[in-house]
């Protein structure tokens, strides 16, 4: 997870792209495909043109103008099977202000007379005509629209990883009044976070794959391998760690223990720690 402390105002196009730029800067050398999915916030030629300058694969949710209602109304539309929407089409479309037209692709739902809420379609920032609420992506993928939806549809997941950093990492415990301080604070709990999920990473079964691997809380690795009952003696010249007869998971535990301190350098980089990498 990479990310910056702002205020509440809405960035720039220009803020956007200097922030994407960071993030692909933070990326190993040994990543070659990038693919993004972003919300209607990313929407603007400036972050549109920093993703095909980096050759980046991206879907990014379309925000509601005049011009593009329009589009969405003279386009030719199609049935869905393969969505839950009622009709599907795709188009080339250039927004003002942007520098070249962009496949855009499109869902639609007919509205109904005040639905339940269990009855409304899943939330992917729609946005409303009279007669249909529409989602609407501007993507650089050729894929299929279905396929293409269905790529998009985890991004909803990067809220709960946001509302774990908030609530188990301290992401919103700013300790300072002054600005910079707390602009400090916030890349310190970014690595906290992101080194539990690199310690999770480490303790994965040698066999696990991508699709199957499991995200596991921050709240839970704390619960799982940091408190714990235990006593530290000194006997002899040596320091140890005594746990509880209780503790359900002294096997996961040594093999996490084992693998950390199995890390070496070779080179300019670390050696590997597990046998098998991780693929999808």
């Amino acid at each position: 997870m990479s990310g910056e402390l702002r205020n509440g105002d809405r960035p720039t196009g220009a803020q956007i792209a200097r922030h994407l730029e960071s993030v692909w800067a933070a990326l190993p050398p040994t990543v070659k495909t990038i693919y993004a999915r972003a919300d209607a916030g990313f929407y603007c030629w400036e972050a549109v043109a920093a993703y095909q300058n980096q050759g980046v694969q991206f879907i990014i949710s379309a925000r509601k103008t005049s011009r593009l209602v329009e589009e969405l109304k003279a386009a030719s539309w199609q049935r869905s099977p393969r969505m839950d929407a009622d009709g599907q089409c795709e188009f080339c479309y250039q927004p003002e202000g942007w520098g070249k037209a962009y496949r855009f692709i499109a869902l639609r739902y007919q509205k109904q007379a005040q639905p339940s809420p269990a009855d409304e379609p899943e939330q992917y920032q729609l946005f409303d005509t009279p007669a249909y609420s529409y989602r609407v992506f501007v993507t650089h993928m050729t894929d299929a629209i279905c396929r293409l939806a269905w790529f998009y549809h985890p991004r909803a997941g990067a809220e709960n990883l946001i509302k774990e950093a908030h609530n188990d990492a301290g992401l919103a415990a700013h300790p300072s009044a002054r600005w910079i301080m707390n602009c400090n604070y916030f890349p310190l709990v970014m690595l906290a976070y992101n080194l539990n999920c690199w310690l999770m990473l480490f303790n994965r079964e040698e066999d696990a794959k991508v699709d199957t691997l499991q995200h596991t809380t921050l709240a839970t690795a704390r619960l799982r391998f940091l408190f714990l009952a235990a006593k530290i003696w000194r006997h002899a010249g040596r320091v140890g760690v005594s746990y509880s007869d209780h503790y359900e998971e002294p096997g996961i535990f040594g093999r996490l223990m084992g693998r950390l301190r199995g890390i070496t350098i070779h080179g300019q980089r670390f050696g590997p720690v597990l046998a098998t990498a991780l693929t999808g």
